[in-house]
């Protein structure tokens, strides 16, 4: 059997995020007080990684306050909610480069107190443009450049947004290309591959920069070869995700068995669905 590893996955203190942004989950998930269940019970959701035949799933999480309501202490619920699974679950954590205090001290203590595998950035919710460290925003460097030491993989989301309060001038990935440029040995993950609207720039910055990768989350896995011709051509590159349970998402395992009828190689689709991201993360 194949394996998986679900690299997006929003597992998230629900309790701490806006109530108009729940709003917005809650009228597009029709389950939402499982989902809510399984949020507050990772014994839960590793049963469902096991009942879905998911081997290991990124936990998305990451710092928004004005936008989402998510402040630093999403760092240490990440940690928290993966403590007993490190095996099964990759928690993300996050700072918020136009909020965060001390970022050299915050990072110090996602990489040495809490141990968290990647770091997640999103820009449209964190109000800031990717390369905005070279006009001015300096935590942004100080996060890059620690992550960068210490080979910790960015996730970077690219892509619309419809949560209230995103702005969407942020969501291009084109300015993912300095990053790359300026941070050459960061492992970066450009979230969602730039959809619905930027999908080629994704793919050049994965085909031109040897230290970018994307995630292929929140697209319908039946309209990827749409959306992205080439995936066959750079699948060293691509990690699968669902994001689920964001907004009109099916579930893990829908998503995985529409992508699994895709006109691919089973070479493709082995890179896509594991060994990218089991090379990436070292597991």
């Amino acid at each position: 059997m194949q394996k998986v590893i679900d690299i997006h996955v929003h597992m998230q203190p629900l309790e701490m995020m806006k109530p108009e942004c729940v709003a917005t989950i809650r009228a597009k998930q029709k389950d939402f007080e499982r989902i809510l269940e399984l949020t507050r019970d990772p014994r839960k959701f590793v049963a469902l990684l096991d009942a879905e035949g998911i081997e290991r799933a990124g936990i998305i999480n990451y710092v928004a306050p004005v936008v989402m309501g998510f402040t630093e202490e999403v760092n240490d619920w990440a940690a928290a909610y993966a403590r007993d699974f490190r095996d099964r679950l990759l928690p993300f954590g996050s700072l918020d480069p136009t909020t965060v205090k001390d970022a050299a001290a915050s990072m110090k203590r996602i990489l040495n107190d809490l141990r968290l595998p990647a770091l997640k950035l999103h820009p449209p919710h964190q109000l800031f443009y990717p390369n905005q460290y070279r006009d001015g925003l300096a935590a942004l460097e100080v996060i890059y450049r620690l992550a960068e030491q210490a080979r910790l993989p960015v996730m970077i989301h690219t892509g619309t947004s419809v949560f209230p309060g995103a702005r969407n001038k942020f969501a291009d990935p084109i300015y993912v290309d300095d990053v790359a440029v300026d941070f050459p040995d960061l492992p970066i993950i450009i979230a969602h591959g730039g959809r619905p609207l930027w999908m080629d720039t994704a793919v050049f910055l994965v085909r031109r920069h040897p230290n970018v990768y994307m995630d292929i989350s929140s697209s319908p896995p039946q309209n990827l070869l749409e959306y992205f011709p080439r995936l066959e051509d750079i699948a060293d590159k691509v990690l699968w995700g669902s994001d689920w349970p964001g907004p009109m998402v099916p579930g893990m395992k829908t998503n995985l068995d529409r992508f699994c009828q895709l006109p691919l190689s089973a070479e493709a689709k082995r890179k896509i669905l594991y060994d990218n991201a089991a090379r990436l993360f070292g597991l």
